[in-house]
C-alpha cells in the first residue's frame, strides 16, 4: 500500500465511502463521542420515512442530523446496519424493559405496556417500516435482523409479564410460553408491515382480550375450561 512522506495516512482508493472519506481516515478519527449516536439515529428515522431505503443516503443522514459525514462513517460501515441499529433504537424507545408495568394481574400489566407515547409513535413506525419496501423481500437477511429489531424487545417484555404472572399463580405455566409471548408483538408487526394500518390501544385490547388471555387459560398446562377464564377489569 503506497505511502506519502507528507501525510502518514495511507493512500486508499479502493475503498472510499461514497462521498470520498476513506475507511482509515475515519478510523484514524477523532475519538467517538457516544453522545451524538440518538441524534443521528432519529435523523436516519426520519429520512428513511421521507425517502425510502432506495432514496436514503449516509450524506442525508450526516444532514438531517447536522453532523460531518465522518462523524456517520465513523459509527457505520454501510447504510444497512445504520439502518438496523436505527430501527432497534425506534423499538428501545418504545418499550423500556427496566420499567415494565407491575399492576398485580397480568391484563393490567398488558393493558398498562400500551403507553400513550407508544401510540403516538404508531405512525412514525409505519412511515419506517413502509419506506422499506420491496427491500425486506429482496434481502432475507435484513428482513430478519429488521423483524429482530422491532418484535424482540416487544416479545421479551411480554414474556417478563407472563412470567411473574406464572410466579404469582395467575396462571400455570404454558406449554408453549415464548411462542404465546409473541403473539401481541407479531400481529403489531403484520398490521403495520402488511396491512399497512395504525397500531391502536384498541387493537391491543382486543388481541389481550381475545386472544391472547383466551390462549393462556385454555392452555392444558392451565387445567381450565375457556369459561373459567377471568373477566376483563
Amino acid at each position: 500500500m503506497p505511502m506519502s512522506r507528507k501525510n502518514p495516512v495511507p493512500v486508499v482508493d479502493d475503498d472510499q465511502s461514497p462521498d470520498g472519506v476513506t475507511r482509515q481516515q475515519v478510523k484514524l478519527g477523532r475519538k467517538r463521542d457516544a453522545t451524538r449516536d440518538a441524534d443521528i439515529l432519529d435523523a436516519t428515522l426520519d429520512v428513511l420515512a421521507e425517502a425510502g431505503y432506495m432514496g436514503m443516503t449516509m450524506d442525508l443522514v450526516a444532514a438531517r442530523a447536522k453532523a460531518g459525514k465522518a462523524t456517520v462513517y465513523r459509527r457505520w460501515a454501510s447504510k444497512e446496519e445504520l439502518v438496523i441499529e436505527a430501527i432497534a433504537h425506534m423499538s428501545r424507545r418504545m418499550v423500556d424493559r427496566d420499567h415494565l408495568p407491575d399492576t398485580g394481574t397480568l391484563r393490567g400489566d398488558l393493558v398498562a405496556l400500551i403507553r400513550p407515547q407508544s401510540l403516538a409513535e404508531g405512525e412514525n413506525r409505519l412511515r419506517v417500516i413502509g419506506g422499506l419496501g420491496a427491500l425486506l423481500a429482496q434481502d432475507p437477511g435484513l428482513a430478519d435482523a429488521v423483524n429482530s429489531a422491532v418484535n424482540e424487545p416487544w416479545v421479551e417484555a411480554h414474556e417478563v409479564l407472563l412470567r411473574r404472572a406464572i410466579a404469582r399463580g395467575e396462571i400455570a405455566e404454558p406449554e408453549h410460553l415464548a411462542l404465546l409471548a409473541q403473539i401481541l408483538p407479531s400481529m403489531a408487526v403484520y398490521r403495520v408491515l402488511v396491512q399497512r394500518r395504525t397500531v391502536t390501544r384498541e387493537f391491543l385490547v382486543s388481541l389481550i382480550d381475545g386472544v391472547l388471555l383466551p390462549a393462556l387459560y385454555c392452555a392444558p398446562a392451565v387445567g381450565l375450561l375457556c369459561g373459567d377464564a377471568p373477566e376483563p377489569d
